[in-house]
C-alpha cells in the first residue's frame, strides 16, 4: 500500500497529547507555587514578587542548558528516520553526563552569588531576603531537572512522549501536595515554612520526575548508561547545536529578565502583578507547546527518511492544531477574565495592575502559537543555527527597542508587553518564510 502524503492527525497526536499534558506539568509547579505563595497572611505581596524573580531566573538558566534535551531528541528522531538508533547508543551516556557536569557547575556558579544575581533583577529589603532563601533551595534541583530533561529528549527521538508525561504528572502531584502541606504547615505536624516550603516541594517534585524517567529508560528503550570513552561521532554535532540553541535561549531569556528588572523597578506591586502575568503566558506556551514537540520528533523522522511531501503537510497541519488551541484559551481566559487574577492574589492594586495588561497577553497567543510550531519543527531538522539567529534579532532588534521607547512614554507594563508583541511578530513570521523557502521546495 501506498505511503499517505499526510501524517495522520492520530500519530500526530499520539505525541502532542502526552507532550502537552507534560509540558503543563513544569508550569503548573511555577504557577502553584505563586498561587499558595501569593496567598499566605504574611508578607504576600513581597513573597510573590521574590517567586516571580526566583522563577524567571530558573525558567531562564534551565531553558538555555536544557537546549541539550533538543539536540538529543533531534539526533536520535532522524537515526530512527534512518533505522540507525544502534549508531547513537554510546551518545546517550555521554550526554546524560555532560548535562550531569554542566548542572553542577551552574550549582556552584550561581547558589553562593544568589545576593548578586538578584540585586541585579532590582530586588532590595525583604524581596531580595526572599529570593535569596527560596533560591539556595531551588538551586540545588538543577542536577535533577537537567538528567530528566536529557532522558525526556530520548524518549522524544523516539515518538514517544508518554513516559514524560507520567514522570510529569506525578511531580507535579508531589509538587501540589506538599506546596500546602509545607508552606502553610500542618498543625501538630510540620510548622509552616512560608517561601522555603515551596521551594521543598519543588525539589522533591524533581527527585519524583528523575526516578521515574530512569524506570522508563532502562525499562522501555533500547539504550543504556554504560560510558564509552570513545566519544560518539555524533557527539560534535550534538553539542554544536546545543551551543547555537543555548546562544537563542540566552537572549530569549535576556528578553524575560529585562521585562522583570523593569517590572521590579517599577514597584513591588508591579512586579507581582507581572509574575501572574509571565507565569501564565508561560503556561500558554508550554500548552501549546505540545504540538511543537510533535513537530520536532516527527519532523526530525521525515528529514532523515527524506520524505520532504510529509514534513511540508506535517507543518501545516500543526499549525492549525495549535491556533485553534490558542483560540480556545483565549476564549476560556476572556469567559473568567477578572476571577484568573484573584487566584494568585487578593491585593486590589495588584490585580488592577494585572487587569490592566492581561487582554494584550492573550491577543498575542495565535502569533505565539505559529512561532512555537515552527521552533519545534526547525529544532528537530537540526536548523540552530537560524533559531539562533532569529532570536538574536527579535531580541535586540525588535523586544529591547520597544520596551525603551514605550517605557520612555510612561506605559510601564505595557510597555514589557508590547515588546513582547513585537518580538513574537519577528519570530512566527522569519521562521514562516524560512521553511516556505527551503522546504516547500523540497516537497
Amino acid at each position: 500500500m501506498a505511503q499517505t502524503p499526510k501524517v495522520s492527525f492520530k500519530e500526530i497526536n499520539k505525541i502532542a497529547i502526552p507532550a502537552i499534558i507534560a509540558g503543563i506539568a513544569e508550569p503548573l509547579i511555577s504557577l502553584t507555587d505563586i498561587a499558595v505563595i501569593g496567598n499566605v497572611e504574611e508578607n504576600s505581596v513581597e513573597a510573590l514578587a521574590a517567586a516571580g524573580i526566583v522563577g524567571s531566573f530558573l525558567s531562564a538558566i534551565i531553558w538555555i542548558v536544557a537546549q541539550t534535551k533538543t539536540a538529543i531528541s533531534a539526533i536520535v528522531s532522524q537515526h530512527l528516520g534512518a533505522n540507525r538508533v544502534h549508531a547513537v547508543k554510546t551518545l546517550i551516556p555521554q550526554a546524560i553526563v555532560f548535562n550531569l557536569i554542566l548542572s553542577l557547575v551552574i550549582y556552584a556558579t550561581t547558589a553562593f552569588f544568589a545576593e548578586s544575581i538578584f540585586s541585579a533583577y532590582n530586588a532590595d529589603g525583604l524581596i531580595l531576603k526572599y529570593t535569596e532563601d527560596y533560591y539556595t533551595i531551588r538551586a540545588i534541583g538543577y542536577p535533577l531537572t537537567l538528567v530528566t530533561f536529557a532522558i525526556f529528549g530520548i524518549f522524544r527521538g523516539l515518538q514517544n512522549t508518554l513516559w514524560a508525561m507520567k514522570c510529569s504528572l506525578a511531580g507535579a502531584a508531589v509538587n501540589i501536595g506538599l506546596d500546602y502541606a509545607l508552606v502553610y504547615g500542618v498543625e501538630g505536624f510540620i510548622e509552616p515554612l512560608h517561601l522555603k516550603g515551596a521551594a521543598y516541594a519543588s525539589l522533591a517534585a524533581q527527585a519524583t520526575m528523575l526516578v521515574m524517567a530512569f524506570y522508563f529508560f532502562f525499562k522501555k528503550t533500547p539504550f543504556h548508561l554504560k560510558l564509552s570513552f570513545n566519544i560518539n561521532p555524533q557527539m560534535k554535532p550534538l553539542l554544536l547545536m546545543a551551543a547555537n540553541l543555548f546562544v537563542r535561549t540566552a537572549a530569549l531569556n535576556f528578553a524575560i529578565y529585562l521585562a522583570n528588572a523593569y517590572a521590579t523597578d517599577y514597584g513591588k506591586n508591579y512586579i507581582a502583578a507581572q509574575s501572574i502575568l509571565m507565569n501564565i503566558w508561560l503556561f500558554f506556551s508550554f500548552f501549546i507547546d505540545g504540538y511543537a514537540n510533535a513537530g520536532n520528533a516527527i519532523g526530525g523522522r521525515l528529514l532523515g527518511a527524506k520524505d520532504y511531501v510529509r514534513l511540508w503537510n506535517l507543518s501545516k497541519d500543526i499549525c492549525k492544531y495549535a491556533v485553534f488551541i490558542a483560540f480556545i484559551l483565549m476564549g476560556i481566559c476572556a469567559l473568567f477574565y477578572n476571577e484568573i487574577g484573584l487566584v494568585f492574589n487578593k491585593e486590589a492594586t495588584v490585580l488592577a495592575l494585572f487587569s490592566s495588561v492581561f487582554w494584550l497577553v492573550l491577543l498575542m497567543q495565535p502569533i505565539n502559537a505559529i512561532a512555537f510550531m515552527f521552533d519545534g519543527i526547525f529544532k528537530g531538522l537540526g536548523e540552530a543555527k537560524y533559531l539562533r539567529n532569529v532570536l538574536l534579532v527579535a531580541t535586540f532588534l525588535g523586544f529591547t527597542p520597544t520596551l525603551l521607547i514605550a517605557d520612555y512614554f510612561g506605559l510601564k507594563l505595557y510597555a514589557i508587553w508590547l515588546g513582547f508583541l513585537v518580538w513574537m511578530l519577528i519570530r512566527s513570521s522569519t521562521l514562516v518564510i524560512k521553511f516556505r523557502r527551503k522546504y516547500l521546495k523540497e516537497a
